[in-house]
């Protein structure tokens, strides 16, 4: 009798272990098919991901090449320089040129604008200083985009409606965040048009919106990148770097007293020098020729140098794109 029933408990415990083992198998199964799941899911998410960032790029690609292709070069009226690539304004007869190369999406540009726009002003109501402006899209093949060739040939429609240096304080008293390419819209670019007097025209529109002197801008940029330049903004006093003296910054006062001829030992002007002299061509987070700046949109207030400041991630304010 006791045989049998250690027959019995062998059996009942054999049974017991196919049992245990049966339902470890089935457990492991389902983990099995929730890990592939998982898997599967996982992998999905990565290809669409992909997807997006390739679609970004296209889409980024397709712009660009829409700008390279933009038709024949249309210089805005009364444009000057060698090709008609810079928009000049002043009184004519003025004995001092300020050379200046400026994107509309850059932050340095916006500090070296809010820093130096009313001396600027000033010195050229006396009549003592032309400003020649040159239009680059630094920013739109760093950061991607195109608000800087918009804005761009925006500013060159202003010019063709004779109202420029309005337009291009407009834009930079009103420009985005550098990260933020908003001057990509036209509309956005046409609701600024509003704030100056006279602008927003039927013929200033279609200019907008046909993109009429995209293929000017895009050669300025050439011109630019062809310069060597440092960086934006890039400016030169009768062709000599002013942020080049880091031993001695400039500040709108002492801009006003070269122009005006009564800095100390100045001659009465800036020495003669080639605009790319000191343009290495390296990539730099500060504008043209080691000026240390630092932008903000966000505040326009003159550094204590007078100096603008360049915004600390270093992209698109003074380093030329790959």
């Amino acid at each position: 009798m006791s045989e049998k029933n250690d027959g019995a408990n062998r059996d009942a415990t054999k049974r017991s272990a196919r049992e245990r083992l049966q339902m470890e198998r089935e457990r492991q199964k389902t983990r099995d098919k929730r890990r592939r799941t998982l898997i599967v899911a996982a992998a999905v998410v990565g290809v669409l991901g992909l997807a997006t960032v390739v679609g970004v790029i296209a889409a980024n690609s397709g712009k660009g090449d829409k700008a390279a292709k933009a038709g024949p070069v249309v210089a805005p009226s009364g444009a000057t320089g060698k090709d008609a690539l810079a928009i000049q304004t002043g009184k004519d007869g003025a004995k001092h040129t300020l050379t200046v190369w400026e994107d509309f999406r850059c932050p340095a540009c916006k500090a070296f604008e809010d820093n130096y726009r009313t001396t600027v002003h000033e010195l050229q109501a006396k009549g003592l200083l032309n400003v020649e402006y040159h239009l680059v899209t630094l920013i739109d093949g760093n950061m991607r985009g195109t608000g800087s060739l918009n804005a761009a040939n925006a500013a060159a429609c202003a010019q063709d409606a004779g109202k420029f240096t309005e337009y291009h304080d407009v834009l930079f008293q009103n420009q985005p965040q550098e990260v933020d390419d908003a001057y990509a819209k036209n509309a956005k670019l046409l609701e600024l048009a509003g704030k100056v007097d006279g602008l927003d025209t039927p013929e200033f529109r279609a200019c907008v919106e046909n993109g009429t002197h995209n293929s000017w801008v895009t050669k300025s940029h050439e011109a630019f990148r062809a310069g060597k330049f440092r960086g934006t903004p890039t400016v030169l006093l009768d062709g000599k770097d002013i942020f080049s003296d880091q031993a001695n910054p400039i500040t709108p006062q002492k801009l006003k007293e070269q122009v005006e001829g009564t800095a100390a030992g100045s001659g009465g002007g800036a020495a003669k020098a080639s605009p790319s002299a000191s343009a290495s061509g390296s990539s730099s987070p500060s504008p043209s020729a080691g000026a240390k700046a630092k932008s903000s949109s966000k505040t326009g207030s003159p550094t204590a140098g007078g100096t603008p400041k360049a915004s600390g991630t270093g992209t698109g304010t003074g380093a030329e794109e790959d």
